[in-house]
């Protein structure tokens, strides 16, 4: 039977080194034994090399005024991650394998001294056969990360980022420099006798009129020609349905079940969120169990139909959940720290069950990160949050033009198929999307910006061909903002070019005339990314200020700078109040007041507009790094801001 070990509960050390330094087993000159810079600090799995080196005393709090600069030296090591296997674990005569499902970004997997393979890429799992590395006695695991690639932050080419690393936290708009190094998924130790599932996959789809499902199921073993596979539908301990085929009778079109009688799954808001247990058991012909799998799903019928008015041509931005269109209302996700590698599960269970509440139905997961654990697509299902999934892709402000040579196109292609296969059974996950706001300008060009790539565009075609084949029941859209415009600009309202839009994210001047009256003007179809900034609560600011004054909070104060002085709005405190604050406290309440008027009035102009307007995403949804201002509508304490209750009154109907 296939054995599997999680490697988290295991002690691990971790060491620092000048790089390929660690290689060597005695220097040139004197002939000493190399010796490491950082010497077996204890390690968290999954984690960052920067958690572990703050827990360690050996850098300061990077979320405390600007001593994120004082971590920058952590990127021009490499590091290495070190456990022992259990030798209980270990079967002789079996196959042994690692499988990391998140290694940030490269390096290589040793076992006992000897190299077993190398890895590259942050948003692929990488698996490694140690099996002839695996010696009597003690075997010790190391997994060395070499260095990130320099550059992949918010400004540049985005058809030179070819590096397939999250880009965020080299630095955005919203965070600093953290460039994370570590593993940031799970590490399984597999043993098996080479049967097993080496593939299950699983989609549904439902009839809502008469309240039953399609479930169809994928599979692929390596087994014996007269080994079973046993298929069942659970819930609640209930089988709903099995079936036992011989493995000889599976094919590649799968096993098919329909008119399976089944509760309907619901986004939330609009009723219950139902889940079901798939298994898939490989048993041998004495019925004998070799190896499992399951996955649970929830069984609904997405379609998408034109907006009210809207153009012929247009893309569809009316969202029908089993025959009911539905107002699509939710926020933009990001990872919750800049070292994803260390968000717990509660902290994921935190934010989500907030969105929840505010009556958020769905989250845009950006482009400019990665796929997020299992654990987060669990959750939406629970919680009825419907997602929106982008693949590895984004905007680079220079130039926003995706890569078009075959190596990374195909490169691209594999991170697409693993993101479809590891997480296309859930029921919350409705749209995938081929990055965030890759454009050119409108008379063609590959700079500029202002038209959002299509299909045309080779990558894109090949992730649309990518979505086709391995999920065709779910929708792809090229990239977002998508259609003939990037943004809703007010002198081509009515003529039927704004489809899936951008913008704006900040307001000048009185509300209550220009940005009233832009919002009174918008035809949009849709607005996948649009906000408002504010201060995040005086507390905050002054918990992580470090040794600087959280006033004045204009572009001279260096804290202000430190992520982006885009989200300042001292000038408008000024002029609408004619001087300047009496404190902090005074700036950031009426900065959260503003922001909460700014966004009722973009929400609800949407929302009044429905079915000629399909939806709003807020940019953004929460802070993952202690801003002293930003579009966040969740502070960094996870902390609802004014805004994010303003929202939730005209989410809910209130």
């Amino acid at each position: 039977m296939k054995k599997q070990y999680n490697l988290s509960n295991l002690k691990w050390t971790l060491s620092g080194w000048t790089p390929h330094l660690w290689r060597m087993q005695q220097t040139m000159e004197i002939g000493a034994s190399p010796n490491a810079e950082v010497l077996g600090i204890p390690a968290k799995v999954p984690g960052s090399v920067q958690y572990s080196l703050r827990e360690a005393g050996l850098i300061p709090d990077w979320n405390e005024g600007l001593n994120h600069r004082e971590c920058e030296w952590v990127e021009n090591r490499h590091w290495i991650y070190e456990t022992v296997i259990p030798t209980e674990w270990l079967d002789s005569g079996k196959i042994v394998r690692l499988n990391c499902r998140g290694l940030d970004y490269c390096g290589c997997v040793m076992l006992n001294g000897e190299t077993v393979g190398d890895f590259i890429g942050s948003h692929i799992p990488h698996i490694f056969d140690l099996t002839p590395h695996i010696k009597d006695g003690e075997n010790v695991l190391r997994i060395v990360f070499e260095l990130a690639p320099r550059w992949l932050g918010q400004f540049g080419y985005t058809s030179q980022m070819k590096d397939w690393k999250p880009r965020f936290n080299y630095t955005w708009d919203w965070t600093p420099r953290l460039v994370q190094i570590g593993i940031w998924d799970e590490i399984l130790l597999e043993i098996t006798d080479g049967r097993e599932i080496t593939s299950f996959r699983c989609t549904t789809d439902a009839d809502f009129q008469s309240s039953t499902g399609v479930l169809e199921m994928k599979i692929q073993a390596a087994a014996d020609a007269d080994d079973f596979v046993r298929l069942s539908l659970e819930r609640n301990g209930e089988i709903i349905r099995k079936e036992e085929l011989p493995v000889s009778q599976i094919s590649e079109t799968g096993v098919v079940w329909e008119n399976i009688p089944v509760e309907l799954w619901w986004p939330n808001l609009e009723g219950d969120q139902p889940l079901y247990t798939v298994r898939c058991i490989l048993v041998d012909s004495n019925g004998n169990e070799l190896d499992s799998v399951a996955r649970r799903v929830g069984f609904r019928k997405i379609e998408w139909k034109p907006c009210e008015g809207a153009p012929p041509e247009a893309d569809p931005w009316i969202c029908v959940v089993n025959g009911r269109p539905v107002f699509l209302q939710g926020a933009n996700w990001v990872p919750p720290l800049p070292n994803f590698a260390d968000v717990e599960t509660d902290d994921y269970r935190k934010l989500l069950e907030l969105y929840k509440d505010l009556g958020a139905n769905i989250l845009r997961v950006w482009g400019g990160a990665t796929l997020e654990r299992e654990c987060f697509y669990d959750m939406c299902d629970e919680l009825g949050l419907m997602v929106w999934q982008e693949f590895p892709l984004s905007s680079s402000g220079v130039e926003n033009w995706p890569p078009e040579d075959e190596k990374s196109i195909e490169e691209m292609a594999c991170i697409a198929k693993s993101y479809i296969e590891r997480r296309s059974h859930h029921a919350s996950l409705i749209i995938w999307c081929g990055g965030n706001e890759l454009q050119g300008s409108l008379d063609g060009a590959k700079t500029g910006s202002g038209k959002p790539c299509n299909c045309e565009h080779p990558m894109l075609r090949r992730l649309q061909e990518v979505v086709k084949e391995e999920d065709p029941n779910r929708r792809f859209l090229p990239t977002s903002s998508s259609g003939p415009r990037f943004y809703c600009d007010p002198n081509n309202v009515g003529k039927g070019l704004h489809w899936d839009v951008h913008g704006p994210w900040k307001a000048t001047g009185n509300l209550d005339e220009g940005w009233t009256d832009y919002w009174s003007k918008n035809d949009a179809l849709f607005c996948s990314e649009t906000g408002a900034p504010s201060a995040s609560a005086a507390h905050i600011i002054k918990r992580w200020a470090g040794e600087y004054d959280p006033m004045p909070a204009t572009h001279e104060n260096p804290l202000w700078r430190r992520t982006s002085t885009w989200w300042i709005e001292w000038h408008e405190f000024v002029r609408e109040m004619g001087r300047e604050p009496y404190s902090l406290e005074e700036y950031v309440q009426w900065s959260q007041e503003r922001q909460a008027k700014a966004l009722s009035i973009a929400a609800k102009s949407c929302k009044q507009r429905f079915p000629k307007c399909g939806g709003i995403i807020i940019w953004m949804g929460h802070d993952c790094f202690p801003c002293t201002a930003n579009t966040a509508i969740i502070d960094f304490e996870r902390n609802p801001k004014p805004a994010a209750l303003a929202l939730k009154k005209i989410w809910r109907g209130f």
